[in-house]
């Protein structure tokens, strides 16, 4: 019938395309983090308000899951940024942060009090931002790839950590423990924990081209 074939090659022309396409290659690695009952410490009366309320108390259930090493080209892919680690009712919000070296930190001060943050660890991660008032920011640019505890030289209680990575393939749990690590090339990895609360064994994996892989760890002192 007239017209049929070249409906024909159309279609055939765009099963070809489809079959031509490049497939994902990366994959995506997820789970949960489970952890031991550990009791949540109690909330400190603010330094300016001692007969007011307290300070909400710091929650230490969240955690880094990363790649104990990445591939090569990840490593000249990194994307750097600004962030923000604030200071509120005399805590540092987030408490636990995760980036990639070379990312700039603001420490913005939004209490009602004088704060210092600094961080006592060698090299360029090292840092005193000085006392600085309510409503004024300092910062901090973290470009060697390691742990960073920080605290307040004014308020001991204070205390946070910045997980500095050479390479993109880590995540931070959520509030229910769970993780997810995309654009993972295929290759076989070591998956590795990070937990103020405990250690949990490291995990050997192996991951295909746009496969996901689900690991999940049980934290425990």
């Amino acid at each position: 019938m007239p017209g049929v074939l070249p409906r024909l090659s159309v279609v055939a022309c765009g099963l070809l395309l489809l079959a031509a396409a490049p497939q994902s290659l990366e994959g995506t690695i997820r789970g949960r983090v489970q952890l031991a009952a550990v009791p949540r410490a109690a909330g400190r009366p603010a330094i300016a308000e001692l007969s007011a309320s307290t300070a909400d108390p710091i929650d230490r259930r969240h955690c880094v899951v990363y790649l104990k090493s990445a591939p090569r080209e990840a490593f000249g892919q990194l994307r750097t940024s600004r962030v923000r680690m604030d200071q509120r009712g005399e805590q540092f919000v987030p408490h636990l942060l995760a980036i990639t070296a070379g990312t700039f930190v603001e420490f913005p001060n939004s209490d009602t009090t004088f704060h210092n943050v600094f961080s006592l660890v060698r090299g360029s991660n090292g840092f005193d931002l000085g006392r600085y008032p309510p409503g004024r920011t300092g910062g901090h640019k973290f470009d060697t790839p390691g742990i960073v505890p920080v605290s307040c030289d004014i308020h001991s209680h204070m205390s946070a950590y910045i997980l500095v990575f050479s390479h993109p393939f880590f995540a931070v749990t959520d509030d229910d423990g769970r993780y997810s690590i995309a654009g993972v090339p295929p290759g076989s990895y070591t998956l590795v924990i990070w937990s103020e609360l405990g250690h949990a064994d490291n995990k050997e994996i192996s991951l295909g081209a746009g496969e996901t892989v689900e690991v999940d760890f049980r934290v425990t002192r």
